[in-house]
């Protein structure tokens, strides 16, 4: 796929194989040859309803089912031990695995019966589902969908035999003998206190592991009590939610503003810092770990659980933002041809990122599609299903870097347009933060005269921030006091036309200004005001996108009355009005209610992540399928630029 070097493709983690990371996709294990049509999928049909889907080739029709909506039996959470997931293979070929044989007859193999959990869909199947009977525990998560819980954290309590002179097993394989559903390996950290442990307790333990790995034995039964935290680790804002793995839900969630704060707002400034100051890198390091740190404290201390008890965390962010919290050098990221050291990272562990959780938690950090769509966009695609999905569907998280995914189930395109500031109301004259006082909405109405504005904590309005900038724009295009191209219209023109705002029209010195809050003294220059700069720096912005999206449809050959749904992420697009968008052209012009802000979709990801290793799979799937786009250097970014410069008609 255009921008993944097949030697860096990412891993996949699968529960019923152990979740472990380090196994390659399910097709390429086995040496087998992905789905006949080339893309690495293969179309089920489950039968009675007929709903047909197409998922990565290997994928086993449990997950295949559960990623659909279509619920399957099961309340072992696809390890292969409680023998509910019976579906019939009524099409195509699953050869009996080594479990079958004790869920089913010989007559019942030969009907096409298998454990759905264990089947692997290697080709097209046509599955029969039995009427479900319970239901596996689910969590919602990621714009309202259902993720089937599978942990890679798993907790089994074991009452062992003790040694005897007739039973002389290692330690550790009488560990390894009781978890008879698991497979893990044990580190030297481990093995140092096995002995100690299993005789401090009378043999009475939980064995924790982490995918594949033995990370802990405990006295007692534990196995009520294991968490996760799951990280959205953002330039400007970094959050963290902790996870119940037992129930699936978040038990406590805190956000901090990034400390690298002081080394510029944006990922470019600080990758130059660290190429002027041979220190910076460390010291960005540290920062951002600091940050990391006081987000577990407080979280644990919300949900009343000991640091120790977290036994993994998930990460998404840009890549700059991983390289940067890794302490791996970013200046290539900078300048062309913009290469990325891994677009995944397979053996990391919390304490990478300077956490005081369990000692031997890993971190698993979702891969990223190119230097400028990490990962943070990749766990967005996944909260969104926008790779599953048999609808075109258009994703943009607006920001100074805006990242683009355009597709369906059939095939993704994605790309990075640099926005520049504009949405986050840097370098606008009387830009702010989206703080209390900052203006986020705008309503003119020219039969009153009157300006309305939406303010933040209901404050006195101090400046405009991103949303208030596009709703100020949209509303005075749409009432004619700026054209389509961007100008003020002539003073004499808005006396005319427009009587009751024509007043709001100024000067600041020589450039012409719509004043949107006038403070007591009258004067333009001491008031909230949009300028024809400001007016500018959002056309600039909203070019950039739009030249993206209109790159990846005439890619994908596609209109923009083809698109089905406009997928706004991030804190921008949350409060992004899908009529100012569409009016300023951000958007293609479609109906309304086919804008939907999503939200904090990365951090979503990160939560699914947290809760299911299949859900994983499928996130380096997008890493192999979709495709990336760059737009440096094509001949036709120039020209469709400067098309999209000028607002819709």
């Amino acid at each position: 796929m255009s921008g993944v070097s097949p030697q860096r493709r990412g891993r996949l983690s699968l529960a019923g194989d152990g979740g472990n990371p380090a196994m390659p996709a399910p097709a390429e294990a086995a040496g087998l040859p992905t789905a006949a049509d080339g893309t690495g999928r293969v179309r089920l049909r489950f039968l009675p309803e007929g709903a047909e889907v197409r998922v990565p080739s290997g994928t086993p029709v449990f997950d295949a089912a559960s990623w659909n909506g279509i619920a399957i039996d099961s309340t072992c959470g696809g390890h292969g031990t409680c023998k509910k997931c019976r579906v019939r293979i009524v099409s195509g070929d699953v050869p009996v695995g080594p479990l079958d044989p004790r869920a089913f007859s010989a007559d019942e193999l030969r009907e096409g019966w298998r454990l759905a959990c264990r089947a692997s869909a290697r080709g097209d199947l046509v599955v029969e589902v039995p009427p479900l009977q319970t239901r596996p525990k689910a969590a919602l998560a990621g714009v309202g969908r259902h993720v089937i819980l599978r942990p890679a954290v798993q907790k089994r309590h074991l009452v062992l035999e003790e040694p005897s002179m007739d039973d002389q097993r290692s330690d550790l394989q009488r560990v390894l003998d009781a978890l008879d559903d698991l497979e893990p390996h044990a580190s030297i950290e481990v093995l140092r206190s096995l002995g100690g442990v299993l005789r401090g307790s009378g043999f009475d333990v939980t064995a924790v592991v982490a995918d594949q790995e033995l990370i802990d034995l405990e006295p007692g039964d534990t196995t009520a009590r294991r968490f996760a935290i799951a990280f959205d680790l953002g330039t400007t804002t970094v959050v963290a939610t902790l996870l119940d793995l037992e129930s699936g839900q978040p038990v406590a969630v805190r956000s901090l503003l990034n400390r690298q704060q002081p080394f510029g707002a944006d990922v470019i400034t600080r990758i130059s810092a660290t190429m002027m100051d041979s220190e910076a890198l460390g010291e960005l390091r540290t920062r951002v770990h600091e940050t990391l740190s006081e987000l577990v404290e407080e979280v644990c201390a919300e949900g009343a659980i000991e640091p120790r008890e977290v036994y993994e965390i998930t990460v998404c962010g840009n890549v700059t933002m991983m390289h940067l919290a890794l302490g791996i050098d970013p200046e290539p990221l900078s300048m062309a041809p913009f290469v990325v050291s891994t677009h995944s990272f397979d053996e990391v562990r919390a304490g990478d990122f300077g956490l005081s959780v369990h000692p031997r938690a890993p971190a698993f950090v979702f891969p990223s599609l190119g230097a400028y769509v990490g990962g943070d966009i990749v766990a967005g695609m996944l909260a969104t299903g926008l790779t599953r999905d048999r609808r075109l569907r258009l994703f943009i998280d607006v920001g100074t870097n805006s990242e683009i995914a355009l597709g369906s189930h059939e095939r993704v395109l994605a790309t990075a347009a640099p926005a520049g500031p504009a949405f986050e109301a840097a370098q606008i004259r009387c830009g702010m933060r989206a703080a209390p006082g900052a203006i986020e909405g705008v309503k003119v109405s020219v039969s009153e005269g009157s300006v309305d504005l939406d303010v933040i904590a209901d404050e006195a309005p101090a400046g405009i921030c991103g949303s208030g900038l596009v709703d100020a724009v949209a509303e005075l295009i749409h009432c004619g006091l700026l054209d389509h191209s961007g100008r003020f219209i002539p003073d004499e023109d808005a006396r005319r036309l427009f009587p009751r705002l024509s007043d709001r029209l100024t000067k600041i010195g020589q450039e012409r200004v719509f004043v949107l809050h006038w403070r007591d003294s009258g004067d333009p220059e001491r008031s909230v005001f949009l300028s024809q700069r400001d007016v500018r720096e959002l056309q600039f912005a909203k070019a950039s996108i739009a030249t993206g999206w209109s790159i990846l449809m005439r890619s994908l050959g596609a209109q923009s009355e083809d698109v089905s749904q406009v997928l706004l992420a991030g804190s921008f697009g949350a409060y992004l009005t899908p009529l100012s968008a569409v009016r300023i052209g951000l958007v293609p012009r479609i109906a309304l209610p086919r804008i939907v802000s999503a939200g904090n979709v990365a951090g979503e990801g990160a939560k699914i992540a947290a809760l299911s290793v299949r859900e994983r799979a499928e996130a380096h799937s997008i890493l192999r399928e979709v495709e990336y786009v760059e737009l440096s250097g094509r001949a036709d970014f120039n020209d469709m630029f400067v098309d999209q410069l000028a607002f819709p008609g």
